[in-house]
């Protein structure tokens, strides 16, 4: 982040069938060749695939933040405590338990992850956090999410590894981090105040690590944008590994 003005098909159990003619009483018996009736061979059982009731890797404090109407989860796994690199997948809830996407590469801040974050500090804010509203100095690209087009979303400049930023904040989604939701990714409003920092968001991969968002390749801030679904209530839930298995 830059800081600115910031189905399982539950095979139904397989019904045993019972032989049709006048051969075999519809009792799971059948005739031996002496007469005698034995018991019928059991129908073999096949396996059902069933997804994941939880999202794997989190564990019962991090799961319990999680709202339970909430059907999108964008969860990204940092690498470690003070590193810039993470997993981002985009996770659906359904009746048969949580699906995953698939697994992209993202970055996150330069000094990785904390729980109390604040401004300056160059690490992003590790948590369950709503997603509410979107925005990109491009045009709308079919986003669910509420979209604010301006130009406000400029991003000059080069990163810590001298990568130019330029296009970074095309697309990005607020993480509703110490901000108002249901106003642009660019209000200034700061609930906890200015010392605990904001503005952090989902936006495109510049090559490098960032300020305190989370990034991932242009194509898929789009999918995101065209996935995320405000009557899903998506969230995104965000730390390095250890701490996502609390």
């Amino acid at each position: 982040m830059i800081q600115r003005r910031t189905a399982v098909a539950l095979l139904a159990s397989p019904l045993l069938l019972t032989g049709c003619g006048g051969g075999a009483e519809a009792t799971g018996r059948r005739p031996t060749a002496t007469g005698r009736a034995t018991a019928a061979a059991p129908a073999p059982r096949t396996t059902a695939q069933v997804a994941p009731r939880g999202i794997p890797g989190l564990g019962p404090a991090t799961t319990a933040a999680i709202p339970a109407r909430c059907r999108q989860a964008v969860v990204v796994t940092g690498r470690g405590r003070n590193s810039p690199l993470c997993t981002v997948v985009l996770h659906r809830r359904t009746e048969a338990g949580w699906h995953a996407g698939h697994a992209w590469f993202g970055h996150n801040a330069l000094r990785g992850w904390t729980t109390h974050h604040l401004a300056g500090d160059l690490r992003s804010p590790a948590g369950v956090h709503t997603l509410s509203d979107a925005g990109g100095l491009l045009p709308d690209p079919g986003s669910r999410l509420p979209y604010h087009h301006s130009a406000g979303f400029a991003s000059p400049g080069t990163g810590f590894h001298g990568e130019p930023l330029a296009g970074s904040f095309d697309h990005v989604i607020a993480v509703d981090y110490t901000r108002e939701p249901g106003t642009s990714p660019l209000d200034w409003t700061r609930p906890l105040g200015p010392r605990r920092g904001g503005g952090v968001w989902l936006h495109v991969d510049h090559g490098g690590p960032t300020h305190g968002c989370v990034s991932v390749a242009r194509a898929h801030m789009r999918e995101l944008l065209r996935t995320l679904d405000p009557r899903h209530h998506p969230v995104a839930v965000m730390g390095d590994a250890d701490l996502l298995a609390r």
